[in-house]
């Protein structure tokens, strides 16, 4: 038996997500972000203040990955990190006004690399394609 590429859910994922993570980096150059750091602000967008373990288990990254980002985005004044007043032993992110001032373009720039992903298909096979790719991921986290 052989293997087919074009036939594997898996390489064909991988495949789909090394392009669409190109193309989203591409967007975000020139607002002068990385992918993870794009990835930290869509959640901080949605909810304000979580803590490093809250950002790093909703992205599924390790801790020391969200610390070296969280750290970055510090440094360009894109997050400010304060004592969590309900457990001294850790901080909460906050977004800063320059972080508040680029989602609008951030999220169109994110839009844009995604509608490449769908580029082609009629928006009847676009809406099937994300509402299977959703439940093929969800499936994914169910049999854990």
């Amino acid at each position: 038996m052989m293997f087919d590429k074009t036939r594997s859910a898996g390489a064909l994922a991988s495949e789909i997500a090394r392009l669409y993570a190109a193309a989203l980096q591409r967007a975000l150059v020139p607002l002068g972000l990385s992918r993870a750091q794009f990835l930290a602000l869509s959640e901080l967008w949605i909810e304000d203040g979580l803590t490093q373990r809250d950002l790093a288990e909703r992205l599924g990254v390790e801790q020391a990955t969200m610390a070296n980002t969280l750290a970055r985005m510090e440094r360009d004044h894109l997050v400010e990190r304060r004592a969590n007043p309900d457990d001294g032993r850790s901080q909460q992110v906050w977004l800063t006004d320059a972080a508040r001032g680029l989602q609008a373009s951030t999220v169109s720039a994110a839009v844009e690399a995604n509608d490449l992903v769908a580029a082609g298909l009629p928006m009847a096979e676009r809406e099937l394609f994300f509402s299977m790719l959703g439940r093929v991921v969800s499936n994914l986290r169910d049999s854990r």
